[in-house]
């Protein structure tokens, strides 16, 4: 009797803590979250989607999309990122000889074949991406070197990885990005390209909406499948749609017929624009980039 009272008090106590460590301890500390400011700014993030983006949520979800795409941007680090943004007086061949000489630098002496590689055929276009390191000692020495010679920089804080070198966002997804989804559509298989930033990457609505109803017409060599029964193909009455996709060659209705999006090919396109991860945060900071002075 006792042994068995001894197992269930152990198996309750193991289960306990179990319970705590992977239900109560994450509900206590992300189930109170809220919006959050921007690294530097004043602007709160996220904010809440509009009503059809909110029910192109649900369309999105419905039609399985999570199946084939992500919405969760990885990184493996972070860098520091010197930018050319003015030459002053200086001429581009006199800054290319310049930065040449710095070789004999101990600091600088591991970046020479990088930074030579930067400048091979550059003729004085601005802004210009100088270098990228890891050591922000390094990138600051040689920021206040072209400084001591009046040449402009920026240094900024970029991200690194896979995932941002494809452009599929400017820095990790992290918990904040989905305070507003429910459910949350990580997705698990990338049949298709993440859409944690689509939104920034694909602006135009009728483009979203073209792709869903011919993929292969925006992208020639697209696996996803056309969504057409998210579309209606109907005569033309006394003039067009304004909501009329513009299709062409294969892809264009009949002649006399026009493609218009229903109210969930619309709901849908709202919720992909709605999609942008693109705000640096205290956890997953980044500099967004300026334009050249």
């Amino acid at each position: 009797m006792k042994t068995g009272v001894s197992v269930f008090i152990a198996a309750f106590a193991a289960l306990g803590a179990s319970w705590c460590g992977f239900v109560l301890a994450p509900s206590l500390q992300l189930g109170g979250a809220g919006q959050q400011t921007v690294l530097n700014g004043s602007d709160s993030y996220p904010i809440q989607r509009t009503g059809d983006a909110t029910l192109g949520a649900q369309v999105y979800r419905a039609n399985g999309c999570v199946a084939c795409h992500t919405e969760q941007v990885r990184q493996t680090g972070v860098a520091c990122e010197v930018t050319l943004t003015s030459l002053g007086v200086h001429k581009p061949a006199d800054f290319v000889d310049y930065v040449r000489s710095l070789s004999v630098l101990p600091k600088l002496a591991p970046y020479t074949n990088a930074l030579n590689a930067s400048l091979k055929d550059w003729t004085g276009e601005l802004p210009k991406t100088l270098m990228t390191s890891s050591d922000k000692e390094i990138a600051t020495e040689m920021a206040d070197r072209l400084k001591a010679i009046g040449i402009k920089s920026e240094t900024r804080i970029v991200a690194t990885g896979a995932d941002i070198a494809r452009g599929w966002g400017l820095r990790q997804s992290v918990a904040a990005d989905y305070l507003y989804d429910q459910p949350v559509q990580l997705g698990s298989l990338r049949a298709g390209p993440d859409l944690a930033n689509i939104g920034t990457r694909v602006l135009d609505a009728k483009l979203q909406l073209q792709h869903l109803y011919a993929p292969k017409s925006v992208l020639k060599d697209s696996t996803m499948p056309p969504f057409r029964y998210l579309f209606e193909v109907r005569k033309i009455g006394s003039a067009p749609s304004p909501d009329a996709l513009t299709l062409a060659g294969e892809f264009a209705p009949p002649a006399g017929f026009e493609v218009v999006p229903t109210t969930d090919a619309k709901h849908l396109a709202a919720y992909l624009l709605s999609l942008k991860s693109d705000a640096p945060l205290y956890e997953a900071p980044f500099t967004p980039v300026t334009a050249a002075k």
